[in-house]
């Protein structure tokens, strides 16, 4: 059985999708999911780079293609009121519950469905009532955890969500999950000399 892990936040709409079309993509295939939360702004500031919502037109463009995304694929998504809100009380809800399937569903979900504010404060009790964590989502452990889970993830190589790995390869995005698939079920080209050196490095013109 291959080990994959997520890592994700609940405030990418291609995390939601990705979540909810990662078990039929990887359907047949002997395999367990380890989801982590990690901070999205952080991986954006270490790498210096602008997120989607950031940038007016590219932020139209992702919103129009997620949406239609969710409707080639029969996924129920909502835009929340709010778009980029702050995703620490959710991810840290997460850690505190224990992050398996169900309540990583649970969160996307309440974020992803219905259009309301992902972050009321109404909502998030009542959230966090109905799924009863075992430890306090504003513990300083949680929040450690949620650092620690980003700084492994940025040690790792990951500069966006979704983001899977296995066996010590990433796959970043929405559309790497039929490459996931592939990967776990042993294709050779992933034995060929292409990962690697396609991933190389190489001399290129600096922007300035």
């Amino acid at each position: 059985m291959k080990r994959v892990t997520c890592w994700f936040d609940f405030i990418s709409p291609f995390a939601h999708l990705a979540f909810e079309r990662l078990p039929q993509a990887l359907e047949g295939i002997s395999h367990e999911v380890d989801y982590r939360p990690v901070l999205f702004g952080a991986l954006l500031q270490h790498h210096a780079h602008k997120g989607p919502a950031e940038i007016e037109p590219k932020r139209a463009w992702t919103f129009r293609h997620v949406h239609w995304l969710a409707h080639r694929h029969g996924i129920a998504m909502d835009t929340p009121a709010v778009h980029p809100f702050n995703p620490l009380p959710l991810l840290r809800l997460a850690i505190a519950c224990g992050p398996n399937r169900r309540i990583v569903e649970a969160i996307f979900r309440h974020a992803w469905r219905g259009g309301a504010d992902a972050v009321d404060p109404a909502r998030l009790a009542a959230l966090q009532a109905e799924l009863a964590p075992a430890r306090d989502p504003a513990a300083a452990e949680v929040k450690a955890e949620l650092k620690a889970n980003t700084d492994e993830a940025i040690a790792r190589g990951v500069f966006g969500v979704p983001s899977f790995e296995v066996d010590g390869r990433l796959f970043w995005g929405l559309d790497a999950l039929e490459m996931l698939a592939d990967a776990l079920r042993g294709d050779p080209w992933f034995e060929g000399p292409a990962w690697a050196r396609e991933g190389a490095p190489r001399v290129g013109v600096v922007r300035r």
